[in-house]
C-alpha cells in the first residue's frame, strides 16, 4: 500500500517545504473534513490542538480554512500534548482531531496526525482514501455560503486534561515527599505536566517550560536529556521526567542521573499489573526495537512479548485486536489503553510514579526490572533511492548475522518520518555488536554519499 503523504505517524516534513506547506495543510483539511463530514445529516466539528513551534500558526489557520469551507465546526485548543487531543475528540463527541506536530523533531519540523472519531489514529486505508482526496481536492464540492463552518476556541481545554491525567492516578495515592525534575521539552506539555504534579503534591522543578517557537526539544525533553540528568543530580531529587515535544513519549532518570528507558518501564508497569490481577492479554506489546532482556524478563514472569513493526500505530492495532492494554517502544512511546488511545507520557509517568510510592524505595531499584543486551543503535541519512537494496549492504547484513549466531540479532529498517537508515545491533558481546553496526554503517554511508 504506497502513501504518498502519510507516513509511520501522520504528515511530516520541513515546515513551508512540501509537502509541510500551507496549501497541502488546506487540502488535508477540504479531504479529511469532507470524509468525515458525510457520516450523518448534522453538524460536524473537529479538534485541533499543537505544539508549540513557530510553523504552529501556519498550519493551524490554513487547517481551520480547509475544515470549515466543507462545512465543519473547528474547536481550537492551543498547544496540548498529542494524547490530549485523542481524549478531547472522544469527549466532545468530534468527527475528527487533529495534532499539529512534529513530536521529537527540531523546529523546523511539523506534522499533521489525524484521530477518528473513537480517538484512534486513522488507519492506512483511511489515510490512504484521504490522500486520493487531497490529490482531487479541485474536484470536492465545498459548502454552501450559509453551511460554512465556524471556528472557535475552548477554554477550559487544558483544565480537562488536567483532570484527566489526575483521574489515572489511584486515588488513595499522592506524590507527597517526591522531588520530582519534570523536562517538557519547550513543547505541548510545558503547562499541563508540571501542574498534574503540583497538584498531586510533588514537589516539582519544571525544565523546558519557557517556548519561543524555536527551542521546541532543542537540548532538553526526552531526545536530549543530559540537563535533566544533571539537574535531578544537583537538586538531589528523587527522579527525572522528560517528555518529547508532542507530550507521547516518556523517558526518566533515577536519583544518580542514571537513565532508564521505556523497556524498563514497561517491564516495571507490566510486572505490578500482573501481580495486580490488572494486566490483560497475558503480557505486553512492543516492537521489533525492543531490548532482548525485556524478553527474558516477561518469559520468567510467564508473561508474554508479542513484537510489532516499528511504530506505536501498529502496537496499538495489535494491543486492540487481541486485547492487550499495555504496549509500546523503546523510546518512551507507551500505551495504556485502560486510560488512553495513544502514547501518553504524562499518563505513563504517573503510573511508574504509583509503583514507586507504593514500594517506597529508590527509583534505581525500583525502575531496574531486567539486565538489557548491549545495544548498539546509529543512524545514517541518506538522499534518494533505497541504499538498503544495494548488494555490498547486503551482503554486509548477511555477514554480521554470521558473526552475531544466535547471541544476538540485528534490525535495519527505512526511518518512517525521516531520510535516515536505522542500524541496530544486540547481543551478548558489545565489541562484536559495535563492530558489526559501524561495518554496515559504513556500506550504507559508502552508497549514500554520506
Amino acid at each position: 500500500m504506497t502513501r504518498k503523504y502519510f507516513g509511520t505517524d501522520g504528515i511530516r516534513g520541513t515546515a513551508n517545504q512540501y509537502p509541510m506547506t500551507a496549501d497541502i495543510a488546506l487540502k488535508v483539511g477540504v479531504a479529511a473534513g469532507k470524509m468525515f463530514a458525510g457520516r450523518g445529516n448534522f453538524r460536524h466539528r473537529v479538534i485541533i490542538g499543537k505544539d508549540t513551534r513557530l510553523s504552529g500558526y501556519m498550519v493551524e489557520p490554513a487547517l481551520t480554512a480547509g475544515f470549515t469551507s466543507v462545512g465543519m465546526d473547528v474547536i481550537l485548543v492551543g498547544p496540548l500534548p498529542t494524547p490530549a487531543i485523542a481524549m478531547l475528540t472522544r469527549s466532545l463527541r468530534a468527527d475528527l482531531g487533529v495534532m499539529i506536530s512534529a513530536s521529537h523533531n527540531p523546529y523546523e519540523d511539523n506534522g499533521i496526525k489525524l484521530f477518528g472519531p473513537d480517538g484512534y489514529k486513522l488507519s492506512d486505508e483511511v489515510e490512504v482514501a484521504i490522500e486520493a482526496d487531497i490529490e482531487n481536492s479541485s474536484n470536492i464540492e465545498l459548502a454552501k455560503p450559509e453551511l460554512l463552518g465556524r471556528a472557535t476556541r475552548l477554554d477550559d481545554a487544558k483544565g480537562r486534561y488536567i483532570e484527566f491525567a489526575k483521574n489515572s492516578f489511584p486515588r488513595h495515592q499522592l506524590l507527597k515527599g517526591l522531588k520530582i525534575v519534570v523536562d517538557c521539552a519547550n513543547g505541548a506539555a510545558y503547562k499541563v505536566a508540571p501542574t498534574v504534579l503540583w497538584e498531586l503534591e510533588a514537589d516539582v522543578i519544571s525544565m523546558g517550560v519557557t517556548p519561543d517557537g524555536f527551542n521546541i526539544n532543542k537540548g532538553c525533553g526526552s531526545t536530549d536529556t543530559a540537563a535533566m540528568c544533571r539537574r535531578v543530580v544537583e537538586e538531589g531529587a528523587d527522579l527525572g521526567i522528560a517528555l518529547d515535544g508532542d507530550a507521547d513519549r516518556l523517558i526518566i532518570c533515577d536519583e544518580k542521573g542514571e537513565l532508564v528507558d521505556g523497556d524498563q518501564l514497561m517491564a516495571l508497569i507490566a510486572g505490578s499489573w500482573a501481580d495486580r490481577g490488572l494486566l490483560k492479554g497475558g503480557g505486553l506489546v512492543a516492537t521489533v526495537m525492543s531490548n532482548m532482556g525485556l524478553e527474558k524478563y516477561m518469559q520468567a514472569r510467564d508473561l508474554k512479548l508479542v513484537r510489532t513493526a516499528v511504530g506505536d500505530r501498529y502496537v496499538v492495532q495489535h494491543m486492540r485486536k487481541h486485547g492487550f492494554n499495555l504496549g509500546g517502544e523503546q523510546s518512551g512511546h507507551m500505551v495504556l489503553s485502560d486510560f488512553s488511545t495513544t502514547g501518553d507520557g504524562l499518563i505513563a509517568a504517573l503510573q511508574v510514579l504509583s509503583v514507586i510510592v507504593d514500594q517506597e524505595r529508590p527509583v534505581s531499584e525500583v525502575c531496574r526490572s531486567f539486565d538489557p543486551y548491549p545495544q548498539v543503535l546509529k543512524n545514517v541519512r541518506y538522499k534518494n533511492g533505497n541504499p538498503l537494496s544495494a548488494t555490498e549492504v547486503q551482503a554486509s547484513i548477511k555477514e554480521g548475522e554470521k558473526k552475531l549466531g544466535d547471541h544476538g540479532r540485528l534490525l535495519i529498517r527505512k526511518s518512517g518520518t525521516e531520510p535516515l537508515i536505522r542500524v541496530m545491533g544486540e547481543g551478548e558481546n558489545i565489541d562484536l555488536v559495535n563492530k558489526v553496526v559501524d561495518d554496515i554503517v559504513g556500506e550504507v554511508g559508502k552508497i549514500s554519499g554520506y
